[in-house]
């Protein structure tokens, strides 16, 4: 006799008890009031990971421990969850609900004095994150409602999914390199703020010390070219092809440029 499968234990959606619907919303339309409240409580702990996330990136950032590049990435990860819980409130208001101020709890992550306990603390708090969107989803599809269970899927759950395959990447990457857990700050940690692409690539670019080419000599170079048809077309008028006004061509003045082009061009156009 085969052995039942397994179901994935049912997780409890962080629920806003205090949360009332708009009594007078004109916009609203089939938002059923379990899925307005289950928002409400998932834009909240949206908002607790964004400030754990922003805990670890100002941790990183501290003299002694100085991995610039690491810091840099959790901030930028806390800023994308802090406009995925903006875009939370912004659909709620879109289909006639509200959020709910409340209080935001103080991170745990004071335990994560190491990259390796900082990334583990992450991957948990994501998969914390994309459970309660498939609770939410599900949630919607038994309240009969599609377009919330579509928007969590598309917007929320990939890309929870896509943050939880990079930190496992980069948790595979640290343990190879026997990155600390205890805060004693090992050489493996070193190697991955400078040598790591996803951390690198979180830095913002900077500006580029690289001029481009200057306007006056894109226009004599143009210029330059424009002289060559004239006289392909005045030896075509010597053959007795073209007619007489095709050699007539255009005589200002090219401005100066730093090679001394436009004074070359100049001096072939008086020759002609």
């Amino acid at each position: 006799m085969a052995e039942p499968r397994s179901k994935r234990p049912r997780v409890t959606l962080p629920a806003c008890p205090a949360h009332r619907a708009l009594p007078a919303s004109r916009v609203r339309h089939g938002f059923p009031a379990a899925v307005e409240e289950a928002l409400c409580g998932v834009t909240g702990a949206q908002l607790e990971l964004h400030y754990c996330l922003q805990a670890l990136g100002e941790y990183f950032d501290q003299s002694h421990v100085a991995l610039p590049n690491i810091s840099k990435f959790f901030l930028h990860q806390a800023l994308e969850e802090r406009k995925a819980a903006e875009a939370l409130m912004k659909y709620q208001q879109e289909r006639g609900g509200h959020y709910c101020s409340k209080t935001i709890q103080k991170p745990n992550c004071d335990y994560a004095v190491g990259l390796m306990k900082a990334l583990e603390l992450a991957m948990v708090q994501w998969k914390t994150m994309l459970r309660y969107f498939e609770e939410l989803y599900a949630l919607s599809i038994e309240n009969a409602d599609p377009h919330s269970a579509s928007t969590m899927k598309k917007q929320f759950i990939g890309p929870k999914i896509q943050k939880i395959k990079l930190m496992g990447d980069l948790l595979t990457n640290a343990r190879r390199l026997d990155c600390s857990q205890d805060g004693r700050n090992s050489l493996g940690d070193y190697f991955m703020d400078r040598l790591q692409k996803e951390f690198r690539t979180s830095i913002e670019p900077e500006s580029s010390d690289h001029c481009s080419p200057c306007p006056p000599l894109q226009q004599c170079t143009g210029a330059a070219e424009g002289l060559k048809r004239p006289q392909r077309e005045s030896s075509q008028h010597r053959n007795g092809i073209g007619p007489i006004y095709a050699t007539i061509h255009c005589t200002t003045m090219l401005p100066q440029c730093n090679d001394g082009t436009g004074a070359k061009v100049k001096q072939g156009r008086e020759g002609l």
